[in-house]
């Protein structure tokens, strides 16, 4: 992610959240779909984490249409912005957990290698936004454990 956006940081900031709370929403469909046999308990899970993911990602829309709507209101939104993304990297390091749970504790997943190989892909994009997320909120050295 590149620095020099100015005033326009915040929101280069919520474009990259907004993508990644809708792509983790839809992971949690196509990890029910996906799975034949996926046990009810991961399946309410991920539809409960559906609808947690598509409620996030109305609030960063929402924090969009402010920004957009009043571009010099940097210094007031600030400080909005930076908790909304403490916030998304949160929930995605939560979400991260139950996709590992799912990998590690269901039988549909566990025996089955082209699930295996959804889920890494699913984390793997999860931890790419938390990189995002940390660099964001700590600076460039965050992501090498520096920060």
């Amino acid at each position: 992610m590149q620095f020099y956006y100015g005033y326009q940081m915040p929101l280069r900031v919520l474009d990259e959240a907004e993508f990644w709370k809708m792509q983790e929403a839809e992971h949690t469909v196509v990890i029910r779909e996906a799975f034949d046999g996926l046990e009810p308990g991961f399946v309410d899970a991920l539809k409960q984490w559906e609808q947690v993911l598509r409620a996030t990602h109305q609030k960063v829309v929402g924090y969009i249409e402010s920004v957009i709507r009043s571009p010099y209101a940097y210094g007031q939104l600030y400080h909005q912005v930076m908790q909304l993304v403490h916030y998304c990297l949160e929930e995605s390091t939560a979400f991260i957990e139950c996709v590992r749970r799912i990998k590690a504790e269901s039988a549909a997943a566990r025996d089955n290698p082209v699930a295996q190989t959804i889920l890494d892909h699913i984390i793997r994009e999860s931890e790419y936004f938390i990189g995002i997320a940390r660099v964001i909120l700590y600076g460039p050295a965050a992501v090498h454990g520096h920060g």
